[in-house]
Protein backbone atom coordinates (compact mmCIF):
# COMPACT_ATOMS: atom_id res chain seq x y z
CA UNK A 1 0.00 0.00 0.00
CA UNK A 2 2.71 2.33 0.82
CA UNK A 3 4.40 1.53 -2.65
CA UNK A 4 1.13 2.76 -4.30
CA UNK A 5 1.06 5.95 -2.84
CA UNK A 6 5.13 6.45 -3.12
CA UNK A 7 6.00 6.22 0.26
CA UNK A 8 7.84 2.99 -0.48
CA UNK A 9 10.83 3.81 1.51
CA UNK A 10 8.86 4.15 4.73
CA UNK A 11 7.95 0.31 4.20
CA UNK A 12 10.57 -0.85 6.55
CA UNK A 13 9.94 1.73 9.47
CA UNK A 14 6.14 0.02 8.91
CA UNK A 15 8.15 -3.50 9.28
CA UNK A 16 10.35 -2.58 12.41
CA UNK A 17 7.82 -0.57 14.47
CA UNK A 18 5.73 -3.57 13.93
CA UNK A 19 8.24 -6.13 15.38
CA UNK A 20 9.32 -4.24 18.18
CA UNK A 21 6.49 -4.87 20.73
CA UNK A 22 6.74 -8.29 19.90
CA UNK A 23 10.34 -8.48 20.36
CA UNK A 24 10.12 -6.03 23.19
CA UNK A 25 7.02 -8.77 25.04
CA UNK A 26 9.37 -11.59 24.13
CA UNK A 27 12.91 -10.25 25.80
CA UNK A 28 11.06 -9.39 28.75
CA UNK A 29 9.72 -13.38 29.14
CA UNK A 30 13.23 -14.30 28.50
CA UNK A 31 14.53 -12.29 31.67
CA UNK A 32 12.11 -14.02 33.78
CA UNK A 33 12.59 -17.35 32.44
CA UNK A 34 16.07 -16.84 33.38
CA UNK A 35 15.59 -15.61 36.39
CA UNK A 36 13.43 -19.32 36.96
CA UNK A 37 16.79 -21.18 36.13
CA UNK A 38 15.11 -21.53 32.69
CA UNK A 39 16.87 -21.47 29.62
CA UNK A 40 14.74 -21.80 26.36
CA UNK A 41 14.85 -21.60 22.59
CA UNK A 42 12.67 -18.28 22.34
CA UNK A 43 16.31 -17.00 22.45
CA UNK A 44 16.44 -17.66 18.82
CA UNK A 45 13.58 -15.96 17.87
CA UNK A 46 14.76 -13.01 20.01
CA UNK A 47 18.27 -13.13 18.15
CA UNK A 48 17.01 -13.81 14.63
CA UNK A 49 14.12 -10.75 15.32
CA UNK A 50 17.35 -8.21 16.32
CA UNK A 51 20.03 -9.52 14.05
CA UNK A 52 17.43 -9.38 11.15
CA UNK A 53 16.40 -5.52 12.11
CA UNK A 54 20.65 -5.11 12.30
CA UNK A 55 21.20 -6.21 8.44
CA UNK A 56 18.19 -4.31 6.97
CA UNK A 57 15.74 -7.20 6.58
CA UNK A 58 13.35 -5.49 8.17
CA UNK A 59 10.12 -7.49 6.46
CA UNK A 60 12.53 -10.93 7.57
CA UNK A 61 11.92 -9.35 11.24
CA UNK A 62 8.20 -8.70 10.81
CA UNK A 63 7.47 -12.22 9.00
CA UNK A 64 9.56 -13.90 12.12
CA UNK A 65 7.74 -12.23 14.45
CA UNK A 66 4.15 -12.96 13.14
CA UNK A 67 5.27 -16.45 12.69
CA UNK A 68 6.51 -16.72 16.61
CA UNK A 69 3.03 -15.13 17.85
CA UNK A 70 1.60 -17.31 15.46
CA UNK A 71 3.18 -20.28 16.28
CA UNK A 72 2.45 -19.68 20.06
CA UNK A 73 -1.13 -19.21 19.56
CA UNK A 74 -0.93 -22.54 17.55
CA UNK A 75 0.37 -24.40 20.35
CA UNK A 76 -2.23 -22.54 22.98
CA UNK A 77 -4.91 -24.31 20.62
CA UNK A 78 -3.25 -27.63 20.15
CA UNK A 79 -2.87 -28.01 24.25
CA UNK A 80 -6.29 -26.77 24.63
CA UNK A 81 -7.69 -29.62 21.99
CA UNK A 82 -5.74 -31.76 23.38
CA UNK A 83 -6.86 -31.17 26.99
CA UNK A 84 -10.40 -31.38 26.06
CA UNK A 85 -11.60 -34.43 27.92
CA UNK A 86 -9.74 -33.36 31.02
CA UNK A 87 -11.19 -29.99 31.13
CA UNK A 88 -14.77 -31.84 30.36
CA UNK A 89 -13.85 -33.42 33.60
CA UNK A 90 -13.09 -30.24 35.56
CA UNK A 91 -16.20 -28.02 33.72
CA UNK A 92 -18.69 -30.67 34.90
CA UNK A 93 -18.15 -29.92 38.46
CA UNK A 94 -22.02 -29.36 40.35
CA UNK A 95 -21.77 -26.20 42.51
CA UNK A 96 -25.43 -27.46 44.60
CA UNK A 97 -27.41 -30.21 45.24
CA UNK A 98 -31.26 -30.69 46.33
CA UNK A 99 -31.72 -32.66 49.55
CA UNK A 100 -34.91 -33.94 50.61
CA UNK A 101 -35.77 -32.03 54.59
CA UNK A 102 -39.13 -32.73 56.61
CA UNK A 103 -41.00 -33.55 53.26
CA UNK A 104 -39.58 -30.72 51.56
CA UNK A 105 -36.63 -29.80 48.85
CA UNK A 106 -34.49 -27.48 49.50
CA UNK A 107 -30.61 -26.47 47.83
CA UNK A 108 -27.67 -27.01 49.63
CA UNK A 109 -23.94 -26.16 48.98
CA UNK A 110 -22.13 -28.91 48.10
CA UNK A 111 -20.08 -29.00 51.02
CA UNK A 112 -23.18 -29.38 53.23
CA UNK A 113 -24.01 -32.89 52.29
CA UNK A 114 -23.65 -35.47 54.86
CA UNK A 115 -23.65 -39.49 54.58
CA UNK A 116 -27.38 -40.55 54.98
CA UNK A 117 -28.76 -37.43 53.36
CA UNK A 118 -31.35 -38.34 51.29
CA UNK A 119 -31.24 -36.57 47.41
CA UNK A 120 -33.22 -35.58 44.47
CA UNK A 121 -31.05 -36.10 40.88
CA UNK A 122 -33.14 -34.52 38.57
CA UNK A 123 -32.31 -35.29 34.70
CA UNK A 124 -29.56 -34.25 33.33
CA UNK A 125 -27.64 -33.81 36.71
CA UNK A 126 -24.63 -34.66 37.50
CA UNK A 127 -24.22 -37.18 40.53
CA UNK A 128 -22.39 -34.77 43.37
CA UNK A 129 -21.93 -37.61 45.99
CA UNK A 130 -20.86 -41.07 45.78
CA UNK A 131 -24.22 -43.49 47.26
CA UNK A 132 -26.94 -45.80 46.91
CA UNK A 133 -30.02 -45.45 45.00
CA UNK A 134 -33.27 -45.38 46.78
CA UNK A 135 -35.24 -45.52 43.88
CA UNK A 136 -36.68 -48.64 42.27
CA UNK A 137 -34.46 -48.04 39.07
CA UNK A 138 -31.94 -45.07 37.52
CA UNK A 139 -29.94 -44.74 34.02
CA UNK A 140 -26.72 -43.22 34.17
CA UNK A 141 -24.27 -41.78 31.58
CA UNK A 142 -21.21 -42.40 32.35
CA UNK A 143 -19.08 -41.61 29.36
CA UNK A 144 -17.74 -38.78 30.80
CA UNK A 145 -15.96 -41.24 33.39
CA UNK A 146 -15.39 -44.61 31.90
CA UNK A 147 -15.78 -43.66 27.61
CA UNK A 148 -19.05 -46.12 27.32
CA UNK A 149 -21.38 -44.62 25.30
CA UNK A 150 -24.84 -46.64 26.34
CA UNK A 151 -26.42 -45.56 29.71
CA UNK A 152 -26.15 -48.21 32.48
CA UNK A 153 -29.26 -49.10 34.24
CA UNK A 154 -28.71 -49.86 38.06
CA UNK A 155 -31.93 -51.40 40.52
CA UNK A 156 -32.54 -50.35 44.12
CA UNK A 157 -29.41 -50.26 46.66
CA UNK A 158 -26.79 -50.27 44.09
CA UNK A 159 -24.01 -47.91 44.03
CA UNK A 160 -23.88 -44.99 42.24
CA UNK A 161 -20.49 -42.91 41.82
CA UNK A 162 -20.16 -39.51 41.82
CA UNK A 163 -19.73 -37.53 38.28
CA UNK A 164 -22.28 -39.81 36.83
CA UNK A 165 -24.86 -37.95 34.75
CA UNK A 166 -28.88 -38.91 35.51
CA UNK A 167 -29.76 -40.30 31.64
CA UNK A 168 -33.32 -41.01 32.92
CA UNK A 169 -36.07 -40.25 35.29
CA UNK A 170 -35.59 -37.93 38.57
CA UNK A 171 -34.56 -40.45 41.02
CA UNK A 172 -33.14 -40.55 44.94
CA UNK A 173 -29.59 -41.32 45.93
CA UNK A 174 -28.75 -41.63 49.70
CA UNK A 175 -25.10 -39.83 49.96
CA UNK A 176 -22.45 -42.74 51.96
CA UNK A 177 -19.72 -40.14 51.91
CA UNK A 178 -19.19 -36.32 51.64
CA UNK A 179 -18.56 -34.47 48.37
CA UNK A 180 -15.09 -33.88 48.77
CA UNK A 181 -14.07 -37.33 49.40
CA UNK A 182 -16.01 -38.89 46.90
CA UNK A 183 -14.90 -40.71 43.87
CA UNK A 184 -14.95 -37.76 41.43
CA UNK A 185 -13.79 -35.68 44.11
CA UNK A 186 -10.50 -37.80 43.94
CA UNK A 187 -10.85 -38.05 40.05
CA UNK A 188 -10.34 -34.04 39.71
CA UNK A 189 -7.76 -34.33 42.02
CA UNK A 190 -5.71 -36.78 40.00
CA UNK A 191 -6.29 -34.30 36.53
CA UNK A 192 -5.31 -31.45 37.93
CA UNK A 193 -2.38 -32.96 39.38
CA UNK A 194 -2.03 -34.75 35.41
CA UNK A 195 -2.41 -31.24 33.81
CA UNK A 196 0.74 -29.72 36.22
CA UNK A 197 2.72 -32.48 35.52
CA UNK A 198 6.24 -32.73 33.28
CA UNK A 199 7.00 -35.99 31.87
CA UNK A 200 11.08 -37.00 31.44
CA UNK A 201 10.73 -36.76 27.84
CA UNK A 202 9.69 -32.98 28.23
CA UNK A 203 12.70 -32.87 30.87
CA UNK A 204 15.05 -34.48 28.00
CA UNK A 205 13.33 -31.81 25.29
CA UNK A 206 14.52 -29.01 27.08
CA UNK A 207 18.00 -30.22 27.10
CA UNK A 208 17.85 -31.37 24.05
CA UNK A 209 17.14 -27.65 23.09
CA UNK A 210 20.26 -26.32 24.57
CA UNK A 211 21.90 -28.40 22.41
CA UNK A 212 20.29 -27.51 19.63
CA UNK A 213 20.44 -23.70 20.07
CA UNK A 214 24.09 -24.45 20.58
CA UNK A 215 24.09 -25.88 17.01
CA UNK A 216 21.83 -22.79 16.00
CA UNK A 217 24.44 -20.50 16.78
CA UNK A 218 27.61 -22.33 15.76
CA UNK A 219 25.90 -22.40 12.21
CA UNK A 220 24.70 -19.24 11.49
CA UNK A 221 28.60 -17.82 12.82
CA UNK A 222 30.33 -20.31 10.42
CA UNK A 223 28.17 -19.11 7.49
CA UNK A 224 28.97 -15.22 8.41
CA UNK A 225 32.79 -16.15 8.89
CA UNK A 226 33.34 -18.16 5.84
CA UNK A 227 31.15 -15.82 3.80
CA UNK A 228 31.16 -12.50 5.43
CA UNK A 229 27.21 -12.32 4.68
CA UNK A 230 25.88 -11.44 7.75
CA UNK A 231 22.32 -12.02 6.15
CA UNK A 232 23.07 -15.90 5.38
CA UNK A 233 23.45 -15.52 9.36
CA UNK A 234 20.23 -14.40 10.09
CA UNK A 235 18.44 -16.81 7.63
CA UNK A 236 19.88 -19.62 9.67
CA UNK A 237 18.43 -18.21 12.98
CA UNK A 238 14.72 -17.55 10.94
CA UNK A 239 15.21 -20.87 10.06
CA UNK A 240 15.24 -22.13 13.76
CA UNK A 241 12.40 -20.34 15.23
CA UNK A 242 10.53 -21.79 17.07
CA UNK A 243 11.86 -25.84 17.23
CA UNK A 244 9.77 -28.28 16.79
CA UNK A 245 11.17 -29.54 19.35
CA UNK A 246 9.84 -27.70 22.15
CA UNK A 247 6.29 -28.10 20.71
CA UNK A 248 5.95 -31.75 19.79
CA UNK A 249 6.63 -33.22 22.47
CA UNK A 250 4.06 -31.29 25.59
CA UNK A 251 0.93 -31.55 22.54
CA UNK A 252 1.84 -34.85 21.92
CA UNK A 253 2.12 -36.08 26.03
CA UNK A 254 -1.02 -34.04 26.55
CA UNK A 255 -3.21 -35.50 23.84
CA UNK A 256 -2.67 -38.76 24.87
CA UNK A 257 -3.47 -38.36 28.36
CA UNK A 258 -7.03 -36.78 27.01
CA UNK A 259 -7.52 -39.88 24.91
CA UNK A 260 -6.59 -42.07 27.61
CA UNK A 261 -9.17 -40.46 30.46
CA UNK A 262 -11.72 -40.76 27.28
CA UNK A 263 -11.84 -44.73 27.88
CA UNK A 264 -11.88 -44.16 31.48
CA UNK A 265 -7.84 -44.74 31.72
CA UNK A 266 -6.57 -41.59 34.16
CA UNK A 267 -2.76 -41.61 34.05
CA UNK A 268 -1.85 -38.80 36.49
CA UNK A 269 0.77 -36.73 34.65
CA UNK A 270 3.22 -37.17 31.37
CA UNK A 271 5.72 -38.91 33.68
CA UNK A 272 3.03 -41.89 34.04
CA UNK A 273 2.35 -41.93 30.50
CA UNK A 274 5.94 -42.31 29.56
CA UNK A 275 6.79 -45.23 32.01
CA UNK A 276 3.32 -46.60 31.15
CA UNK A 277 5.00 -46.89 27.60
CA UNK A 278 7.89 -48.95 28.92
CA UNK A 279 6.43 -51.40 30.61
CA UNK A 280 7.74 -54.92 30.14
CA UNK A 281 6.55 -56.83 32.87
CA UNK A 282 3.08 -57.17 34.71
CA UNK A 283 2.25 -58.00 38.49
CA UNK A 284 -1.64 -58.76 38.88
CA UNK A 285 -3.30 -59.31 42.17
CA UNK A 286 -6.00 -61.71 42.04
CA UNK A 287 -9.23 -60.91 44.33
CA UNK A 288 -11.13 -58.04 42.64
CA UNK A 289 -8.49 -57.61 39.71
CA UNK A 290 -8.07 -61.12 38.09
CA UNK A 291 -11.55 -61.88 39.67
CA UNK A 292 -14.85 -59.50 40.53
CA UNK A 293 -14.14 -59.19 43.95
CA UNK A 294 -17.89 -59.68 44.58
CA UNK A 295 -19.05 -63.80 45.63
CA UNK A 296 -21.87 -65.21 43.20
CA UNK A 297 -24.19 -68.39 42.93
CA UNK A 298 -22.49 -71.32 41.95
CA UNK A 299 -25.19 -73.93 42.87
CA UNK A 300 -27.45 -74.48 44.79
CA UNK A 301 -28.13 -77.84 46.74
CA UNK A 302 -31.66 -78.90 48.44
CA UNK A 303 -31.46 -81.46 51.30
CA UNK A 304 -35.29 -81.27 51.50
CA UNK A 305 -38.41 -80.67 49.79
CA UNK A 306 -38.19 -76.77 50.03
CA UNK A 307 -38.24 -75.37 46.83
CA UNK A 308 -34.92 -73.70 45.44
CA UNK A 309 -36.32 -70.24 45.05
CA UNK A 310 -38.14 -70.28 48.17
CA UNK A 311 -34.83 -71.21 50.24
CA UNK A 312 -32.40 -68.73 48.63
CA UNK A 313 -35.95 -66.09 49.10
CA UNK A 314 -35.78 -66.68 52.42
CA UNK A 315 -32.18 -67.13 53.13
CA UNK A 316 -31.45 -63.49 51.17
CA UNK A 317 -33.85 -61.95 53.14
CA UNK A 318 -32.38 -62.71 56.28
CA UNK A 319 -28.96 -61.69 54.99
CA UNK A 320 -30.19 -58.30 54.47
CA UNK A 321 -29.45 -57.79 57.94
CA UNK A 322 -25.69 -58.18 58.11
CA UNK A 323 -23.04 -56.52 56.25
CA UNK A 324 -20.83 -59.51 55.83
CA UNK A 325 -19.74 -59.54 51.81
CA UNK A 326 -20.74 -62.82 52.06
CA UNK A 327 -24.36 -62.28 52.87
CA UNK A 328 -24.76 -59.08 50.63
CA UNK A 329 -23.89 -60.48 47.27
CA UNK A 330 -26.06 -63.39 48.22
CA UNK A 331 -28.84 -60.48 48.56
CA UNK A 332 -27.68 -59.26 45.44
CA UNK A 333 -27.77 -62.43 43.76
CA UNK A 334 -31.62 -62.82 44.61
CA UNK A 335 -32.51 -59.46 44.55
CA UNK A 336 -31.64 -58.84 40.98
CA UNK A 337 -33.70 -62.12 39.68
CA UNK A 338 -36.67 -59.71 41.39
CA UNK A 339 -37.95 -61.87 43.81
CA UNK A 340 -39.51 -59.98 47.03
CA UNK A 341 -37.31 -59.47 50.19
CA UNK A 342 -39.45 -59.55 53.50
CA UNK A 343 -37.76 -57.84 56.28
CA UNK A 344 -36.62 -59.97 58.84
CA UNK A 345 -37.31 -60.10 62.53
CA UNK A 346 -35.65 -61.43 65.80
CA UNK A 347 -32.38 -61.00 64.09
CA UNK A 348 -29.05 -62.38 65.84
CA UNK A 349 -25.62 -62.63 64.17
CA UNK A 350 -22.74 -64.21 65.47
CA UNK A 351 -19.76 -61.91 63.44
CA UNK A 352 -17.94 -64.07 60.78
CA UNK A 353 -20.12 -67.03 61.55
CA UNK A 354 -23.86 -66.91 60.29
CA UNK A 355 -27.44 -65.21 61.45
CA UNK A 356 -30.59 -66.48 62.74
CA UNK A 357 -33.97 -64.70 62.59
CA UNK A 358 -37.59 -64.67 61.57
CA UNK A 359 -38.51 -64.46 58.19
CA UNK A 360 -42.34 -64.45 57.27
CA UNK A 361 -43.23 -66.33 60.64
CA UNK A 362 -40.37 -69.03 59.63
CA UNK A 363 -37.33 -69.69 61.60
CA UNK A 364 -34.17 -69.08 59.52
CA UNK A 365 -30.37 -69.98 60.34
CA UNK A 366 -27.86 -69.12 56.91
CA UNK A 367 -23.97 -69.04 57.64
CA UNK A 368 -20.85 -71.71 58.29
CA UNK A 369 -21.37 -75.13 58.40
CA UNK A 370 -20.54 -75.21 62.18
CA UNK A 371 -22.60 -72.50 62.87
CA UNK A 372 -25.82 -73.93 61.06
CA UNK A 373 -24.83 -77.61 62.84
CA UNK A 374 -24.68 -76.09 66.39
CA UNK A 375 -28.62 -74.42 65.38
CA UNK A 376 -29.77 -77.72 64.43
CA UNK A 377 -28.29 -79.77 67.41
CA UNK A 378 -25.63 -81.36 65.40
CA UNK A 379 -27.93 -83.21 62.92
CA UNK A 380 -26.34 -81.14 59.68
CA UNK A 381 -25.69 -82.97 56.95
CA UNK A 382 -22.60 -83.66 54.98
CA UNK A 383 -22.14 -80.48 52.50
CA UNK A 384 -21.95 -80.84 48.95
CA UNK A 385 -18.20 -80.75 46.85
CA UNK A 386 -16.81 -77.60 46.15
CA UNK A 387 -13.62 -76.31 44.11
CA UNK A 388 -11.03 -74.56 46.21
CA UNK A 389 -11.40 -71.25 46.69
CA UNK A 390 -15.93 -71.64 46.74
CA UNK A 391 -17.81 -71.13 50.25
CA UNK A 392 -20.29 -73.08 50.70
CA UNK A 393 -23.13 -71.15 52.56
CA UNK A 394 -25.50 -73.88 54.87
CA UNK A 395 -29.03 -73.05 55.25
CA UNK A 396 -31.71 -74.39 57.52
CA UNK A 397 -35.63 -73.72 57.76
CA UNK A 398 -38.03 -74.11 60.57
CA UNK A 399 -35.30 -75.91 62.38
CA UNK A 400 -34.27 -78.96 59.61
CA UNK A 401 -31.17 -78.61 57.09
CA UNK A 402 -32.92 -76.91 53.73
CA UNK A 403 -30.09 -77.18 51.49
CA UNK A 404 -26.90 -75.45 50.69
CA UNK A 405 -25.62 -72.25 48.66
CA UNK A 406 -21.97 -72.75 46.54
CA UNK A 407 -20.55 -69.46 46.53
CA UNK A 408 -17.33 -68.29 44.51
CA UNK A 409 -15.58 -65.17 43.61
CA UNK A 410 -15.43 -65.65 38.97
CA UNK A 411 -12.52 -64.64 36.94
CA UNK A 412 -13.58 -61.91 34.92
CA UNK A 413 -15.05 -62.34 31.72
CA UNK A 414 -12.47 -60.20 29.97
CA UNK A 415 -9.30 -61.68 31.45
CA UNK A 416 -8.80 -64.23 28.71
CA UNK A 417 -8.72 -61.65 25.64
CA UNK A 418 -6.93 -59.11 28.04
CA UNK A 419 -3.54 -60.89 28.52
CA UNK A 420 -3.30 -62.06 24.74
CA UNK A 421 -3.06 -58.29 23.75
CA UNK A 422 -1.44 -56.64 26.35
CA UNK A 423 1.48 -59.34 25.14
CA UNK A 424 1.53 -58.64 21.71
CA UNK A 425 1.92 -54.49 22.59
CA UNK A 426 5.22 -55.49 24.35
CA UNK A 427 4.42 -57.01 28.26
CA UNK A 428 7.01 -59.99 28.01
CA UNK A 429 6.40 -60.94 31.58
CA UNK A 430 3.24 -62.08 33.25
CA UNK A 431 2.89 -62.58 37.30
CA UNK A 432 -0.14 -63.25 39.83
CA UNK A 433 0.81 -62.17 43.48
CA UNK A 434 -2.21 -62.80 45.64
CA UNK A 435 -2.74 -63.43 49.41
CA UNK A 436 -4.63 -66.27 49.01
CA UNK A 437 -3.61 -69.86 48.86
CA UNK A 438 -1.95 -71.51 46.20
CA UNK A 439 -4.56 -74.11 45.31
CA UNK A 440 -7.26 -71.10 44.96
CA UNK A 441 -5.09 -69.23 42.88
CA UNK A 442 -3.36 -71.93 40.41
CA UNK A 443 -7.81 -72.98 39.87
CA UNK A 444 -8.84 -69.35 39.16
CA UNK A 445 -5.68 -68.38 36.65
CA UNK A 446 -5.19 -72.40 34.89
CA UNK A 447 -5.38 -71.75 31.66
CA UNK A 448 -4.31 -68.42 31.68
CA UNK A 449 -0.56 -69.14 30.78
CA UNK A 450 0.98 -66.64 33.33
CA UNK A 451 4.75 -66.74 33.52
CA UNK A 452 4.84 -66.74 37.30
CA UNK A 453 2.83 -67.23 40.28
CA UNK A 454 3.12 -66.12 44.02
CA UNK A 455 0.72 -67.22 46.46
CA UNK A 456 0.41 -66.55 49.99
CA UNK A 457 1.72 -63.28 49.94
CA UNK A 458 2.17 -60.44 52.74
CA UNK A 459 1.67 -56.78 51.99
CA UNK A 460 5.81 -57.05 52.72
CA UNK A 461 6.18 -59.83 50.16
CA UNK A 462 4.44 -58.07 47.37
CA UNK A 463 6.16 -55.35 47.65
CA UNK A 464 9.40 -57.61 47.65
CA UNK A 465 8.09 -59.30 44.48
CA UNK A 466 8.28 -56.12 42.82
CA UNK A 467 11.85 -55.10 43.83
CA UNK A 468 12.81 -57.77 42.81
CA UNK A 469 10.93 -57.64 39.16
CA UNK A 470 12.23 -54.59 39.24
CA UNK A 471 15.89 -55.63 38.63
CA UNK A 472 15.20 -57.05 35.51
CA UNK A 473 12.85 -54.64 33.63
CA UNK A 474 10.61 -51.77 34.17
CA UNK A 475 7.88 -53.15 36.15
CA UNK A 476 3.65 -52.66 36.30
CA UNK A 477 1.72 -54.03 39.27
CA UNK A 478 -1.80 -53.77 39.53
CA UNK A 479 -4.50 -53.75 42.51
CA UNK A 480 -7.40 -52.42 43.89
CA UNK A 481 -7.15 -53.17 47.59
CA UNK A 482 -5.61 -51.17 50.95
CA UNK A 483 -3.02 -54.39 50.87
CA UNK A 484 -1.76 -53.55 47.46
CA UNK A 485 -0.95 -49.83 47.91
CA UNK A 486 2.58 -50.46 48.94
CA UNK A 487 2.95 -52.53 45.79
CA UNK A 488 1.73 -49.91 43.41
CA UNK A 489 3.69 -47.36 45.61
CA UNK A 490 7.43 -49.04 44.72
CA UNK A 491 6.43 -50.41 40.94
CA UNK A 492 7.81 -48.10 38.06
CA UNK A 493 3.66 -47.69 36.91
CA UNK A 494 1.01 -48.81 39.66
CA UNK A 495 -2.41 -49.17 38.49
CA UNK A 496 -5.30 -48.78 40.79
CA UNK A 497 -9.15 -50.60 39.88
CA UNK A 498 -10.56 -47.06 41.10
CA UNK A 499 -14.03 -47.75 40.21
CA UNK A 500 -14.80 -49.89 43.27
CA UNK A 501 -11.47 -50.46 44.54
CA UNK A 502 -10.02 -48.74 47.76
CA UNK A 503 -8.91 -44.91 47.87
CA UNK A 504 -5.58 -46.14 49.32
CA UNK A 505 -4.29 -47.87 46.46
CA UNK A 506 -6.17 -45.35 43.87
CA UNK A 507 -3.68 -42.25 45.61
CA UNK A 508 -0.35 -44.38 45.65
CA UNK A 509 -1.10 -45.56 41.64
CA UNK A 510 -0.03 -43.54 38.83
CA UNK A 511 -2.77 -45.06 36.55
CA UNK A 512 -6.56 -44.88 37.88
CA UNK A 513 -9.12 -47.28 35.98
CA UNK A 514 -12.52 -45.40 36.02
CA UNK A 515 -13.98 -48.35 34.63
CA UNK A 516 -14.41 -51.53 36.92
CA UNK A 517 -12.98 -53.33 33.87
CA UNK A 518 -9.84 -55.02 33.78
CA UNK A 519 -9.70 -55.07 29.79
CA UNK A 520 -8.48 -51.02 29.74
CA UNK A 521 -5.48 -51.55 31.46
CA UNK A 522 -4.65 -53.28 27.70
CA UNK A 523 -6.62 -49.77 26.33
CA UNK A 524 -4.30 -47.33 28.48
CA UNK A 525 -0.90 -49.34 27.63
CA UNK A 526 -1.35 -49.37 23.96
CA UNK A 527 -2.03 -45.42 23.68
CA UNK A 528 0.57 -44.66 26.02
CA UNK A 529 2.94 -46.33 23.49
CA UNK A 530 1.31 -44.83 20.67
CA UNK A 531 1.36 -41.60 22.39
CA UNK A 532 5.29 -41.56 22.88
CA UNK A 533 5.94 -43.30 19.39
CA UNK A 534 3.82 -39.90 17.95
CA UNK A 535 6.21 -37.36 19.87
CA UNK A 536 9.22 -39.54 18.93
CA UNK A 537 8.21 -38.89 15.25
CA UNK A 538 7.48 -35.29 15.78
CA UNK A 539 10.63 -34.76 17.33
CA UNK A 540 12.52 -36.45 14.92
CA UNK A 541 11.18 -35.44 11.42
CA UNK A 542 10.77 -31.80 13.07
CA UNK A 543 14.57 -31.31 14.07
CA UNK A 544 15.31 -33.22 10.64
CA UNK A 545 13.35 -30.90 8.28
CA UNK A 546 14.89 -27.50 10.25
CA UNK A 547 18.61 -28.74 10.18
CA UNK A 548 17.95 -29.27 6.60
CA UNK A 549 16.76 -25.92 6.05
CA UNK A 550 19.40 -24.18 8.51
CA UNK A 551 22.02 -25.75 5.68
CA UNK A 552 20.31 -24.78 3.03
CA UNK A 553 20.51 -20.97 4.54
CA UNK A 554 23.91 -21.58 5.55
CA UNK A 555 24.66 -22.31 1.59
CA UNK A 556 22.81 -19.28 0.68
CA UNK A 557 19.67 -21.51 -0.94
CA UNK A 558 17.03 -19.38 1.74
CA UNK A 559 16.29 -15.53 2.19
CA UNK A 560 15.60 -15.02 5.46
CA UNK A 561 12.10 -14.60 4.72
CA UNK A 562 11.66 -17.86 3.00
CA UNK A 563 13.50 -19.50 5.79
CA UNK A 564 10.69 -17.54 8.12
CA UNK A 565 7.59 -19.00 5.80
CA UNK A 566 9.65 -22.90 5.94
CA UNK A 567 9.82 -22.77 9.53
CA UNK A 568 6.61 -21.98 10.05
CA UNK A 569 5.37 -24.69 7.73
CA UNK A 570 7.60 -27.26 9.84
CA UNK A 571 5.64 -26.11 12.96
CA UNK A 572 2.44 -26.51 11.90
CA UNK A 573 3.31 -30.31 10.23
CA UNK A 574 4.71 -31.01 13.51
CA UNK A 575 1.80 -29.78 15.78
CA UNK A 576 -0.75 -31.38 13.68
CA UNK A 577 1.07 -34.62 13.90
CA UNK A 578 1.54 -34.24 17.58
CA UNK A 579 -2.21 -33.82 18.08
CA UNK A 580 -2.88 -37.53 15.99
CA UNK A 581 -2.78 -39.11 19.58
CA UNK A 582 -6.03 -37.52 19.90
CA UNK A 583 -7.02 -39.85 17.00
CA UNK A 584 -5.87 -43.16 18.37
CA UNK A 585 -8.34 -46.08 18.28
CA UNK A 586 -7.10 -48.12 20.34
CA UNK A 587 -8.11 -52.21 20.42
CA UNK A 588 -11.12 -52.73 22.82
CA UNK A 589 -12.18 -55.64 24.28
CA UNK A 590 -15.63 -56.18 24.18
CA UNK A 591 -17.84 -55.47 26.89
CA UNK A 592 -19.02 -58.81 28.18
CA UNK A 593 -22.44 -59.64 28.88
CA UNK A 594 -23.03 -59.94 32.88
CA UNK A 595 -22.97 -64.20 34.01
CA UNK A 596 -26.52 -65.50 34.27
CA UNK A 597 -27.74 -65.96 38.36
CA UNK A 598 -29.22 -69.05 39.01
CA UNK A 599 -33.23 -69.03 37.54
CA UNK A 600 -35.52 -68.36 40.69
Amino acid sequence: MLQAMGQAALAPLFWATAVVPVLAALVVEILLSLRRGQVGLDIVAALSMSAALIVGEELAAAVVAVMYSGGTFLESYAEGRARREMRDLLSRVPRAATRHVNGALEEVPLDAVVPGDRLLIRQGEVLPVDGTLASDTAFLDTSALTGEALPVRLDRGAAAMSGATNAGAAFDLIAERPAAESTYAGILRLVETAQQSKAPMSRLADLWSLGFLAVTLALAGAAWALTGDPVRAVAVLVVATPCPLILAVPVALVAGLSRAAHFGVLIKGAGPLEALARVKTLILDKTGTLTDGRPRIVSVERRDDTPEPEMLRLAAALDQASRHPIAQALVAAVAAQGAPLPVPTGVQEIPGEGLTGQVGGRDVAVGGLGFVARHLGGAAPAPPAADPGALVVAVAIDGHPAGFVVMADPLRQEVGQMLPLIRRQGIARILLATGDRAEVAERVTRGLGLDALSAGLTPGQKVDLVLEERRRAPVMMVGDGLNDAPALAVADIGVAMGARGAAAAAEAADVVLLVDRIGRLGTGIEIARRTRRIALESVAVGLGLSLAGMVAAAFGFLTPVEGALLQEGIDVAVILNALRALAIKPETIPEAPPAPAPTL
